[in-house]
């Protein structure tokens, strides 16, 4: 495996909802967070796909039949995990641009 954290979630919905409404849901809820990136239905992230990079991906799974969603985050925990999380926020407090010296193109592939 790949250095990063992948963590999995599991959790029973309020109601009937699928994947693609999900999806759009999370994609509204992080629109304009340039590090957070929704992956599209039926596709889950992997340590690999964010390694060296500042970018936390997000996939997930629902049972329609059970009401479970089951939710896959992933960060370079380097990166994202400790120096990038620095240099992000000290962009932010600077009134720098919150991407600089971050957007660089993940290691893989």
């Amino acid at each position: 495996m790949t250095r990063g954290i992948m963590s999995t979630m599991y959790a029973t919905l309020n109601g009937s909802h699928t994947e693609a409404e999900l999806v759009q849901l999370y994609r509204q809820y992080y629109e304009g967070r340039r590090f957070v990136r929704v992956r599209d239905t039926g596709i889950w992230p992997a340590t690999k796909e964010v390694y060296g990079s500042n970018y936390c991906d997000i996939g997930f799974s629902v049972d329609e039949r059970t009401g479970r969603v089951t939710i896959i985050s992933v960060v370079d925990n380097i990166v994202k995990g400790a120096a990038g999380q620095a240099i992000q926020n000290l962009n932010i407090m600077m009134g720098w641009d919150e991407t600089l010296g971050l957007s660089l193109t993940p290691v893989y592939p």
